[in-house]
């Protein structure tokens, strides 16, 4: 069975969600995953995410006055489940 290939939206998440990733800027995002604009798929997520206070999206100026994102756990240490890279739940161990 073929894998299901990843959203744009998903691998973004992904990126977002793993521990020290260091955020991402819009051009950083564009070279990466080809995501034209990322502040409008940052609101999308925002919505869907932070809906039962799990996540918290910020944003950062850089230096050079960039705009970088990050993606908090609100309850680090306290989850029972991760997230697989596909975007389905499992259990944590």
């Amino acid at each position: 069975m073929a894998r299901k290939a990843l959203t744009k939206t998903r691998k973004l998440i992904n990126h977002l969600t793993k521990p020290n990733s260091g955020g991402i800027t819009e051009s950083e995002a564009r070279n990466m995953y080809g995501i034209a604009d990322l502040p409008s798929m940052i609101y999308k997520i925002k919505q869907d995410m932070t809906m039962y206070g799990n996540w918290e999206l910020t944003k950062e100026k850089t230096p050079r006055g960039k705009t970088r994102y990050f993606m908090n756990d609100t309850h680090p240490g306290k989850r029972k489940y991760r997230f697989n890279k596909d975007g389905s739940r499992c259990m944590i161990k």
